[in-house]
């Protein structure tokens, strides 16, 4: 296996500290409103890396947390009229209603900020004691010019950095490029928890830094995110770890490309967004799923109502290909079928490729649909859950009952010769998410992909 490392801009291999055993930690939503498609990426992309490590005998464990305090939550509870902790409470039960939606399972830890105070305060303390930080005005900064290398992630000159919004006060920084690691807690705000500087609330990169290594420790195998989060937050999360404990963060940094509309990025500052909840039900999980693996993560990928077609079609073949392919008899697996099987399992050992491995799957199963070609529906059976497709191998569901009255109307349309009506039902038919299939025995109905 082996990944592009953000940080050396190197195809690395994973070199687990203790194999079979790979530590994966991916920021997951600040939440402050229920998420769209974009966030769906990354959750995605690692729950499926996490499957193909475990497929080549690896023992992955993926933490994805939630931040659940944070300004943007202040201020969405206060337009809501709620209190901030029971706002966030309701996004966190959203997001893992919505994400449950894609039918992927659940990280193996979904940590809470709020619920790593203890952690990230014994952090904050090992960089002040190492003279890494310091208290202002009930504030604690990272000293940036203390770490050497601060930049290396993003590549970026120290002196043209802007930390944004988690930047604290500037008139009780030392330097304007230094972060906050603790705000005291301030009017409008309606929680804070105790510590050695007062009253307050984590910084949000301390929070990632502190969780990251409750769960998995230092030096763990890969760190994950989008490519929005390389600076400020994940450079900083990299000066903290390293100042405060001596020891890298993780040995692997993957950063997936960001959903876009119109090549701007997906999100709600701009006002361009596609909730998943609206996705899913538009489309169905099998199709967002599809759609989210459908690009190289490293690369962004543009959300359209035909990319969201497109990916559908390829469902709708791999399901086609299942309704019709016979069961293996258990005879002796073409060659052929040895060789796609190794042709998709290779592209996501190269950088996790998954167009690639997309590619050899279509590929077996044209030509399974041209010639008999025996070990093929089990090796589709075998590799679709590592694209998270697993669901369409259970069948298909019963056609509603109105759908069914529907196909009876059609067919005694077309038994009368009033074959206009029996065209606009089949209309209607498609309008609701089915294709009528006309033989010997009459028609039947099969869901669209």
């Amino acid at each position: 296996m082996r990944i592009r490392d953000t940080l050396s801009g190197e195809l690395r291999p994973l070199e687990p500290r203790h194999a079979p055993e790979v530590g994966v930690y991916t920021c997951g939503p600040t939440v402050y409103s229920r998420i769209h498609i974009g966030n769906a990426r990354p959750y995605v992309v690692f729950m499926l890396l996490c499957r193909f490590l475990a497929h080549e005998g690896y023992r992955p464990r993926l933490v994805i947390n939630v931040t659940d305090v944070n300004d943007k939550i202040y201020d969405a509870a206060r337009e809501a009229g709620l209190g901030s902790a029971e706002h966030a409470a309701e996004m966190t039960r959203l997001y893992r209603e919505d994400t449950d939606r894609l039918g992927l399972g659940r990280p193996d830890a979904e940590p809470l900020a709020t619920e790593t105070m203890p952690e990230i305060i014994d952090l904050i303390e090992a960089l002040i004691e190492r003279g890494h930080a310091y208290e202002s005005g009930g504030d604690v900064y990272f000293r940036v010019r203390s770490q050497p290398g601060y930049g290396k992630l993003s590549n970026r000159d120290p002196d043209e950095m802007d930390q944004g919004e988690e930047a604290g006060s500037a008139e009780l920084k030392e330097d304007p490029l230094d972060f906050a690691l603790w705000k005291a807690r301030k009017d409008g705000e309606d929680t804070g928890w105790p510590s050695p500087w007062g009253e307050g609330r984590p910084g949000w990169h301390i929070e990632c830094s502190a969780m990251a290594e409750k769960l998995l420790g230092t030096d763990f195998e890969i760190h994950g995110g989008g490519r929005d989060l390389v600076f400020p937050h994940h450079e900083n999360e990299i000066a903290q770890t390293e100042a405060g404990r001596g020891a890298p963060l993780a040995r692997l940094w993957m950063h997936n490309g960001m959903v876009e509309r119109s090549a701007e990025k997906m999100s709600k500052s701009e006002g361009n967004i596609f909730g998943l909840t609206e996705a899913l039900d538009a489309y169905g999980p099998e199709t967002v799923v599809a759609f989210l693996a459908s690009g190289h993560y490293r690369q962004p990928l543009e959300f359209s109502e035909r990319a969201l077609e497109e990916a559908g079609a390829r469902v709708g073949r791999i399901r086609n290909f299942l309704r019709d392919a016979a069961r293996d008899g258990g005879g002796e697996e073409d060659a052929l079928v040895g060789e796609r099987r190794e042709v998709f399992l290779d592209a996501l050992a190269d950088d996790f490729n998954t167009p690639r491995a997309f590619a050899a799957l279509f590929d077996l199963i044209a030509e399974a649909n041209r010639r008999e070609l025996p070990g093929a529906r089990a090796a589709v059976e075998e590799l679709l859950p590592l694209l998270g497709l697993e669901s369409l191998l259970a069948g298909e569901e019963a056609p509603d009952p109105e759908a069914e009255a529907l196909l009876a109307e059609r067919e005694a349309a077309r038994a009368a010769g009033e074959f206009e009506r029996a065209d606009r039902i089949r209309d209607d038919l498609a309008g609701r998410g089915y294709e009528v299939r006309d033989g010997p025995e009459g028609g039947r109905l099969v869901r669209r992909g």
